[in-house]
């Protein structure tokens, strides 16, 4: 995690694993059920697709010191499968800026995916206290994706 000016929190997690490329890809871009399967995700609706142009509402929510904590995000991805890239940045949202992406890699003995995460807190959230939350958050939805995948395999 990278503390930036004014609240600013870059994040990026990694992780490897024997799948393949495309069926992390497809559990990636499967909107309308990532809500299924990435905690703290309550919901994810396919707004618009034009081409490789998609338009997601998302709204996540978890329990943070006892208090409900739930936060609505309108964004736009942009897909480039060939590079096993899929950028996302907010249109608008309870945050100030959240934007990012997932990152694709083939190795020898699988694949990797990356997700980098920029966000700043809108005023009066205060980011310290939940930059553990996304901290652990990263990981968790990374590790997500891969269970997904693999039950998708069998």
């Amino acid at each position: 995690m990278e503390r930036l000016p004014q609240g600013v929190r870059r994040l990026a997690a990694e992780i490897k694993t024997p799948l393949p490329m495309s069926l992390l890809w497809d559990v990636l871009t499967d909107y309308e059920n990532l809500s299924n399967f990435i905690p703290n995700l309550s919901s994810s609706e396919l707004i618009q697709r034009v081409g490789h142009t998609v338009r997601l509402q998302q709204v996540g929510s978890q329990q943070l010191l006892g208090l409900r904590f739930s936060a609505q995000v309108q964004l736009e991805l942009m897909e480039y499968c060939q590079d096993g890239l899929l950028r996302f940045a907010m249109v608008k949202g309870d945050f100030r800026r959240f934007e990012g992406s997932w990152q694709l890699r083939e190795r020898p003995d699988g694949s990797s995916l990356l997700y980098e995460l920029t966000v700043q807190g809108c005023l009066g959230m205060p980011i310290g206290l939940i930059e553990e939350r996304l901290r652990s958050d990263l990981s968790s939805n990374l590790h997500a994706v891969v269970t997904e995948a693999k039950k998708r395999l069998s």
